[in-house]
C-alpha cells in the first residue's frame, strides 16, 4: 500500500523501520540479479572489500559472490569515490553521472581534509590536468601515481598529492581490488577512460525518486546525509506536486513517491548480518530508524565502525567479526528462541559464503 494509505494515522518509528527494510529487500530477499540490486540501492558502500558482498547476500536470494566479482572484472560495476566521500560499488551509468553531482562536496572535503591539506598550494586545474595526463597511458598503482605527481610538484608531500587527486579526479579502483577472495593494492584509472565513455549530468529529480524508492519516505535532510550534497530542499519543494507527504509520529513530514510499498511496524523482520558499513544505516539524518542511539555509540569507534553489524527485530543489536573463517558475535540484547534460530541460520549462511 502507498503512502496515502497512512493518511488516517501517523507513521511510527517501527513503521518507518519496516518500510525501509522492505524497500531494501531485507524483509524478504529478491530473486533478481545482483547488479539490479546495486542499481536499485544507488550503489553499495564499499570502503572495505567485504561489505558489498554481505549487502547482496542479505538481499538477493542465492547470491553467488562471483556474480559481483565478475561484474567488476567485466567493467559492469566499478569502485569509485562518490557519496559521502566514500568508496561505492556502482553500475557504470551511476558512476558516470553521480560523481559530477557530488564533485562540489568532494572539492570542499579536499580543502578541509588533513590528508589533502598539504597540497592546497597546488592549483586545482594543474593537479587535475596532470593526474589525467599521467593516466592517459593506462592504470597506475597508487605508489607510482604518487611518484609521478611528486615529480610534477616536487615541494609537496606525495601522500597529500594522491589524496587530493582522488578527490578532484574521478578515478576508479581497478581490479583485482574489490574482487572476491582476491588481494590487490589500489590501482587507479580515470572513470571515463576506464568505461570508454564520458561522464554525464544526473537528473536530480530522478535521483530524488530513486533515493525515495530505496530509502523513503524521507526528507531533503535525509538525502543530504546519504549523499552529502546540500541544497536539496529546493529540489524537493519543486517536486511537491508530484511527491506524497507522509506525516510521522515524531512530528516530521516526510516525502515519498506515489505508490511506493509500505510495511506495518508489526511485520516480522528476520535477523540479518550486514557489513561494517551498509547504506541502510547511513542514509538518514536520524539513524534511530534502524540504529538505537546507545547501539550506535557501541558500533562507532574513533575512525569509524569497529565491527560488522547484527540486526535483530529490524534494529542494530550487536556486532560480529570473522575469525579463522568463523563468525563471532557480540550481542547487545537478549534474543528469543526464534531469534537465536534465525541468527544461527544467518551465521551458517555467512560462513558458507566466506568459504567459497
Amino acid at each position: 500500500m502507498g503512502a496515502r494509505a497512512y493518511a488516517a494515522g501517523l507513521l511510527t518509528l517501527r513503521d518507518l523501520n519496516r518500510t525501509l527494510l522492505l524497500r531494501q529487500h531485507l524483509l524478504e530477499p529478491t530473486t533478481g540479479p545482483a547488479l539490479g540490486m546495486v542499481e536499485h540501492l544507488v550503489g553499495l558502500q564499499a570502503q572495505e572489500n567485504l561489505p558489498p558482498y554481505l549487502a547482496l547476500a542479505a538481499r538477493v536470494e542465492g547470491f553467488e559472490p562471483l556474480e559481483l566479482s565478475d561484474a567488476l572484472e567485466r567493467r559492469e560495476a566499478v569502485r569509485l569515490l562518490t557519496m559521502r566521500g566514500t568508496i561505492h560499488v556502482l553500475v557504470p551509468d551511476d558512476a558516470l553521472s553521480l560523481r559530477p553531482r557530488v564533485q562540489r562536496m568532494l572539492d570542499q572535503q579536499s580543502a578541509s581534509n588533513q590528508l589533502s591539506r598539504p597540497a592546497q598550494g597546488v592549483p586545482t586545474t594543474d593537479l587535475v590536468a596532470t593526474a589525467r595526463r599521467l593516466l592517459e597511458d593506462g592504470p597506475l598503482p597508487v605508489k607510482r601515481l604518487g611518484e609521478l605527481l611528486g615529480e610534477a610538484f616536487p615541494d609537496v608531500p606525495v601522500a597529500a598529492l594522491v589524496h587530493a587527486a582522488r578527490e578532484r579526479v574521478p578515478m576508479v579502483q581497478v581490479p583485482p581490488r574489490g574482487l572476491w577472495q582476491r588481494s590487490g593494492g589500489v590501482v587507479y584509472q580515470a572513470v571515463d577512460t576506464y568505461l570508454g565513455r564520458p561522464s554525464t549530468e544526473v537528473d536530480v529529480e530522478d535521483l530524488v525518486r530513486r533515493y525515495l524508492r530505496a530509502f523513503g519516505p524521507a526528507t531533503a535532510a535525509d538525502m543530504t546525509t546519504w549523499s552529502r550534497v546540500t541544497r536539496l530542499g529546493p529540489v524537493f519543494a519543486a517536486m511537491r506536486d508530484e511527491l506524497v507527504e507522509v506525516e510521522c509520529e515524531d512530528g516530521t513530514v516526510r516525502f515519498d513517491v506515489p505508490g511506493a510499498p509500505y510495511a506495518a511496524g508489526g511485520t516480522h523482520a528476520p535477523v540479518r548480518l550486514l557489513g561494517i558499513y551498509d547504506n541502510v544505516f547511513l542514509a538518514h539524518a536520524k539513524r534511530e530508524r534502524v540504529v538505537p542511539v546507545d547501539i550506535r555509540a557501541r558500533w562507532s569507534g574513533t575512525n569509524g565502525g569497529v565491527g560488522h553489524t547484527v540486526f535483530v527485530d529490524g534494529f542494530m543489536a550487536g556486532l560480529w567479526w570473522v575469525r579463522d573463517g568463523r563468525v563471532v558475535t557480540d550481542l547487545f540484547r537478549e534474543l528469543s528462541r526464534g531469534q537465536w534460530e534465525e541468527l544461527a541460520a544467518e551465521i551458517a549462511g555467512v560462513e558458507t559464503l566466506l568459504s567459497r
